[in-house]
C-alpha cells in the first residue's frame, strides 16, 4: 500500500469505474451484476483506502473485489437454481464451474473504449445508448442524466434499467465492434462524449461550477477514438471543441468558486498549449472539405480563443458560423447561442427578437438558461426591470450553485444601481 494520510482518492474512483467495469463484463458477460459488483467494489475502497492506504495497483484492486462479489453473485444464483430447479442445465450440476476471482493478473488492458462502444449498441434505442454510457462511461448519477435530458429521475432510473436488460438479452459480445458496427454506433458515441464533456464543464447539480474529473475522461475518451479514427472529421472536430473550450477552465471560476463569465476571465490563464492543439486540429478537419456540426462549433470556439481580449472577437464571424451550424442542427442551445452572437453583431433588441421563437420550443420549458440570456440582452437594452425579474427567474431554475449566485448577484447589481438613480 502506498501512504495516504490525507485521502484525494474519490477522482482516481470516478477514473477508474469504467475500466474496471469493462474488465468485469469481459470476463463474466453479465452487464447489470458487473455493475452491482463493481458499484461494491467502490464502496469498499472508499471506506477502506482512507485508512490503509490506496494499494500500489489501485486498478487491479478493484478487479479482484469486485471480481469476488461476482462468483459470491454467480454461485448464490446457482444454488437458488438448483433449488428451485427452474432452469434445466445442460451440464451436470456436479460438473460445473463458477470463474474464481484473480489476484488482479491480467487487468493492464483498458476496457472502457469497448464499453463505450458496447453501451452503444444498435439494440437500444438513441437515448437510452446514450443514457446507458453516461451511467456506466460517465460515472454520471442518474439524477445528472435526468437532467441532461430533462426529464424526471424515475423516468431515466427505468430507461437505464431497460437498456441493460436489452444489452444482456442481445447476446452481444464484449469486444471492439467491426468496422461496420463502429460506423452504426459512432454518432451516438461521439454525442455521449459531448453530453459527458459538458457535464464536467458546467455541472448541471451541485456546489461546484465544473467537475474537472469528468472533462478530463471525455478528452482522454474522445483521443482514444480520434486514434482510432484518425480520418474521421467529426471526431476530430469533437477533440478540438473539448479542448478549445477546457482550455479556459482555469479563469472560469475566482478564489471562492465563484463563476466569472467569458468577457471578465483573465486570458493569461487560459491554456495556450490546448488552445494550439485544438486549433491546429480544427484547421486540419475543415480543410478536408466535409464538415460536421462539431467541426462548427470547434470553429467558433477557436474565434474565442484567438481573441487576445473580449472586444477583439470577431462576432460576426461567429454569427456566420451559427448561421451554418443552425442549418444542420435544431438544438435550441445553439439557436440560443446563435441569438446572443446576433445582439453582439446588430445589437440586443436583434437577440431577443431571435429568442421569441425559443418561448415555444418544450426542449427549453423551464430551463434556466434561456432566462439567464434573455436577462443579459434585456440588460444591454436597458430594460433593468425586465432583467432583474429574468435573472432571478433563471437562479430559481438552476441547481448549480455558483450559476444561481452569480445570477442573483447580476440581479441584485442591477437593483442596486436602478434604487440609485
Amino acid at each position: 500500500m502506498s501512504a495516504s494520510l490525507d485521502f484525494t482518492g474519490e477522482n482516481l474512483l470516478r477514473e477508474l469505474a469504467p475500466q474496471v467495469l469493462g474488465a468485469v463484463i469481459r470476463r463474466f458477460s453479465n452487464f447489470s451484476a458487473a455493475e452491482d459488483a463493481v458499484q461494491e467494489a467502490l464502496l469498499a475502497a472508499a471506506v477502506q483506502w482512507p485508512k490503509e492506504g490506496v494499494p500500489d495497483n489501485p486498478r487491479g484492486w478493484l478487479i479482484h473485489v469486485a471480481g469476488r462479489r461476482m462468483t459470491d453473485h454467480l454461485r448464490a444464483e446457482l444454488a437458488r437454481r438448483r433449488r428451485e430447479a427452474v432452469v434445466v442445465m445442460q451440464v451436470p450440476a456436479d460438473q460445473q464451474v463458477v470463474p474464481a476471482a484473480d489476484s488482479g493478473a491480467g487487468t493492464d488492458q483498458d476496457d472502457t473504449l469497448i464499453l463505450l462502444f458496447m453501451c452503444c449498441h444498435p439494440a437500444l434505442t438513441r437515448p437510452s445508448a446514450i443514457a446507458l454510457t453516461l451511467r456506466a462511461v460517465g460515472g454520471l448519477t442518474t439524477a445528472e442524466i435526468a437532467n441532461a435530458f430533462l426529464v424526471p429521475e424515475a423516468t431515466m432510473a427505468q430507461r437505464i434499467s431497460r437498456a441493460k436488460q436489452r444489452i444482456k438479452a442481445s447476446g452481444v459480445p464484449f469486444s471492439m465492434p467491426t468496422d461496420r458496427e463502429r460506423a452504426q454506433r459512432l454518432n451516438a458515441v461521439l454525442h455521449v462524449l459531448y453530453l459527458i464533456f459538458n457535464e464536467g464543464y458546467t455541472s448541471s447539480i451541485g456546489p461546484n461550477l465544473q467537475r474537472s474529473d469528468l472533462s478530463n475522461e471525455a478528452i482522454r475518451l474522445t483521443r482514444a477514438v480520434h486514434n482510432l479514427l484518425p480520418d474521421d472529421g467529426e471526431v476530430a472536430g469533437l477533440l478540438a471543441l473539448m479542448l478549445l473550450t477546457d482550455a479556459r477552465r482555469p479563469a472560469r471560476t475566482g478564489p471562492d468558486g465563484e463563476l466569472i463569465p467569458l468577457a471578465e476571465q483573465d486570458r493569461t490563464l487560459w491554456n495556450r498549449l490546448a488552445i494550439s492543439e485544438g486549433i491546429a486540429l480544427v484547421t486540419d478537419t475543415l480543410s478536408r472539405g466535409s464538415i460536421g456540426a462539431y467541426q462548427l462549433q470547434a470553429a467558433i470556439a477557436a474565434v474565442h480563443d484567438e481573441a487576445a481580449r473580449a472586444e477583439d472577437t470577431d462576432w460576426p464571424q461567429i454569427v456566420a458560423l451559427y448561421g451554418l451550424l443552425k442549418r444542420m442542427s435544431d438544438n435550441p442551445m445553439v439557436m440560443l447561442n446563435h441569438a446572443i452572437a446576433t445582439a453582439m453583431v446588430h445589437g440586443p433588441s436583434a437577440g431577443l427578437e431571435l429568442l421569441t421563437a425559443l418561448d415555444t420550443d418544450g426542449r427549453l420549458t423551464g430551463h434556466h438558461r434561456l432566462d439567464a440570456v434573455r436577462a443579459h440582452l434585456l440588460e444591454l437594452a436597458g430594460d433593468h426591470q425586465a432583467a432583474i425579474a429574468h435573472y432571478r427567474t433563471a437562479a430559481g431554475r438552476t441547481t448549480n450553485i455558483p450559476e444561481r449566485n452569480y445570477l442573483m448577484t447580476q440581479a441584485a447589481r442591477l437593483s442596486q444601481s436602478t434604487a440609485v438613480r
